[in-house]
């Protein structure tokens, strides 16, 4: 265990992403009913450079949010903001990373942005689908509240999470 480069890398990476995803989610742009984050920026970027191991600061995020650090957005935290309407999506941030992860340690350019591509459609599919049962509202409704208004910001994060990586890499 002692002097193991690997589990080192994967904690002091753990640490920088959560830090990162925490302060994306201060960085918010007011939208009903869910705000528009830079979180899934960092969690798409922890995905490109700690692969299939993003899930652990992602998953860390979430529990520690839980547990009542103002980790989330605009510095909430408890297990009521996951069980309200933007839970979902933070909740499709764990698969979002692992996506993300694993087809980032492919070498293909194709493969890559599909799973930026892929992460981001769990991200809305678990979010939509929790906003929709949270709330009460229906699907079309949904959709038009929780997906259509963040397309053009997410193509931007997409892109840019894929712009640092290959910059990264």
């Amino acid at each position: 265990m002692f002097g193991d480069i690997n589990r080192a890398t994967i904690i002091s990476l753990s640490a920088a992403f959560i830090g990162l995803i925490t302060l994306g989610s201060w960085i918010s742009i007011p939208f009903v009913p869910v705000p528009l984050t830079l979180q899934t920026l960092f969690v798409l970027l922890s995905g490109t450079v700690m692969k299939r191991s993003a899930v652990i600061p992602v998953t860390l995020y979430l529990v520690l949010g839980m547990l009542g650090l103002p980790l989330f957005h605009n510095g909430l935290s408890g297990i009521g903001i996951l069980l309200g309407p933007t839970g979902g999506y933070l909740i499709g941030f764990m698969p979002a990373a692992l996506i993300t992860g694993l087809l980032y340690e492919k070498d293909s350019k194709k493969i890559r942005i599909t799973g930026l591509v892929l992460s981001i459609t769990v991200i809305y599919a678990c979010g939509i689908v929790w906003l929709c049962w949270s709330t009460g509202m229906g699907i079309a409704t949904g959709v038009l509240i929780g997906l259509f208004p963040f397309i053009p910001g997410d193509i931007l994060k997409v892109s840019a999470a894929y712009l640092i990586a290959e910059r990264l890499s």
